[in-house]
C-alpha cells in the first residue's frame, strides 16, 4: 500500500498575523519569554537583533530626531528675536532722524552695521527738495528721469524686487558708493503715500546676496516707514 502525500504545510498570512495583534495589545502580557525569542531584521547592519533592542534602538532614533527637531525651533526661534531687535533699533533710529538728510544718513548706517547691506540709494522726486536750502545729501538722490525710467524697468511692474545689478545700473543708481568690477545684486522697492515718493535701493556687491527667489516683505516694511517720515519732515520741520 503506498502511503499518501503530506499535506501541504499550512502557513499564516502576515497581514492578518499583524493585524490580530494589533487588536490584541495584551497578547504579549505573560509571554515576556516569547517577546525575547522574536528576532527582527538589524536598522544598521546584517543579520538580525531581538524585538526588545530593535524597540530601544528605534526609541533612540526618534528621541535623537525630536531633539533635532527642537533644535531648528529653537534657533528658528533666536533668529527671529535677533531680526526683531535688529529691526526695532533700525525703526528707532529713523523716527529720530531731525531731517530727510539725517533719516538718508541713518538708513545707511542701520543697514550696513545690522544688516550687511553695505550700499544704500533714496531715489526722490524734485519736489521733495526745491524747498530745502542745500542740496540733498548721499545716500539721498534726486529722481531725474533717467533713473525713474531705470529703475522702473528693474522692477519690472512690481512693487518691490531683487534682482542683479550691473556695475553700470550701480554708478547710475548708487553714485555715492564704490561699484563692483562685476554685477551685484540689489532689492528695490517703490516709495508711495497716496503720490508716487520715489525709490528705496537697498544693494550689495554680492551678486547673491538679494536672490530674486527672496521675498520682498522687508525691504516694503522699511520702504513703507520711510515714506511716512519722508513726507513728515518736509522742509519746515523743526
Amino acid at each position: 500500500m503506498s502511503r499518501a502525500a503530506p499535506e501541504p504545510r499550512k502557513t499564516l498570512d502576515p497581514d492578518r498575523v499583524a493585524e490580530w495583534l494589533a487588536t490584541h495589545p495584551d497578547f504579549f502580557v505573560g509571554r515576556e519569554g516569547l517577546l525575547q525569542q522574536l528576532k527582527v531584521p538589524h536598522p544598521e547592519a546584517r543579520g538580525a537583533t531581538s524585538l526588545l533592542e530593535r524597540l530601544v534602538h528605534d526609541l533612540r532614533t526618534r528621541a535623537e530626531q525630536a531633539e533635532w527637531r527642537l533644535e531648528q525651533l529653537l534657533e528658528s526661534a533666536r533668529h527671529n528675536e535677533a531680526q526683531y531687535r535688529r529691526t526695532r533699533e533700525l525703526v528707532l533710529a529713523l523716527v529720530e532722524a531731525q531731517d530727510r538728510d539725517a533719516l538718508g544718513q541713518a538708513l545707511a548706517t542701520q543697514l550696513a552695521e545690522h544688516f550687511a547691506t553695505p550700499a544704500v540709494a533714496l531715489w526722490c522726486p524734485a519736489s521733495l527738495s526745491d524747498a530745502e536750502p542745500h542740496p540733498p545729501q548721499a545716500p539721498r538722490q534726486v529722481l531725474d528721469e533717467h533713473a525713474g525710467s531705470r529703475l522702473a524697468a528693474l522692477l519690472d511692474g512690481r512693487t518691490s524686487r531683487c534682482t542683479r545689478l550691473t556695475p553700470t545700473d550701480w554708478k547710475r543708481l548708487l553714485p555715492h558708493a564704490s561699484a563692483p568690477r562685476r554685477s551685484g545684486s540689489c532689492a528695490i522697492t517703490r516709495l508711495s503715500l497716496g503720490e508716487p515718493l520715489g525709490y528705496l535701493v537697498l544693494a550689495s556687491p554680492d551678486p547673491d546676496h538679494f536672490r530674486a527667489s527672496m521675498d520682498t516683505l522687508f525691504t516694503e516694511y522699511v520702504g513703507d516707514v520711510v515714506a511716512r517720515l519722508l513726507m513728515r519732515l518736509g522742509p519746515g520741520h523743526a
